[in-house]
């Protein structure tokens, strides 16, 4: 297929005993199952930005910090994003809003979707995230992937410790449904902003 999206699946937690990688991995084996889109994963613990301390967003001024400035041309070559959302205290981690704000114009007219995990499956981080992303003008699907309660517990490896695939009935339908989504958005994105180039 031409033209297919170049998606980002961005895992959104740095801690050094972090659960990310598990839904993770899961989530880029079915967006590469599919014939779609290209999907790299982009890992915040390779980008070791400071907290956003710049004269203003790069919609204003460039920035000045080299890891801010090579995270942004990063970002920029990709259609679309997939997040992969820790709820902290009811939002997204500080690690990911830092990567959120140290950008600005490389997220505009793009979409993104999300698999959040914790007791609600990051629902409420995952709203805090639209938020942010709206104010970032990207296009947030109505589909997103939820790992919570029972499913949760059971895969978690201080609780259950069972493999992701003894859950993954659950989350398949979402899974298909966001990055059905996605990839429709992302089409469309790319098409406005070629008009608009």
């Amino acid at each position: 297929m031409a033209n297919k999206p170049r998606i980002a699946l961005i895992i959104g937690s740095t801690r050094p005993t972090r659960f990310a990688d598990t839904p993770a991995q899961w989530m880029l084996k079915q967006a590469r199952a599919r014939e779609d889109m290209d999907v790299e994963v982009v890992d915040l613990r390779d980008h070791p930005m400071p907290f956003f301390d710049e004269a203003a967003s790069n919609l204003w001024a460039p920035s000045q910090n080299a890891e801010a400035v090579r995270w942004q041309q990063r970002i920029a070559q990709f259609d679309g994003y997939i997040f992969v959302v820790a709820e902290y205290n009811h939002s997204i981690t500080g690690v990911l809003k830092n990567a959120l704000d140290q950008a600005y114009k490389e997220w505009n007219r793009k979409p993104f979707t999300a698999i959040g995990y914790g007791g609600t499956g990051a629902a409420r981080a995952l709203e805090h995230l639209r938020g942010i992303a709206i104010e970032l003008q990207m296009v947030s699907t109505k589909s997103a992937v939820h790992i919570g309660g029972g499913d949760f517990m059971a895969i978690h490896p201080n609780f259950g410790k069972q493999p992701i695939e003894t859950i993954e009935a659950n989350l398949l339908a979402s899974a298909t449904a966001a990055l059905d989504e996605l990839v429709w958005w992302a089409k469309a994105t790319m098409t406005a902003r070629a008009a608009a180039a």
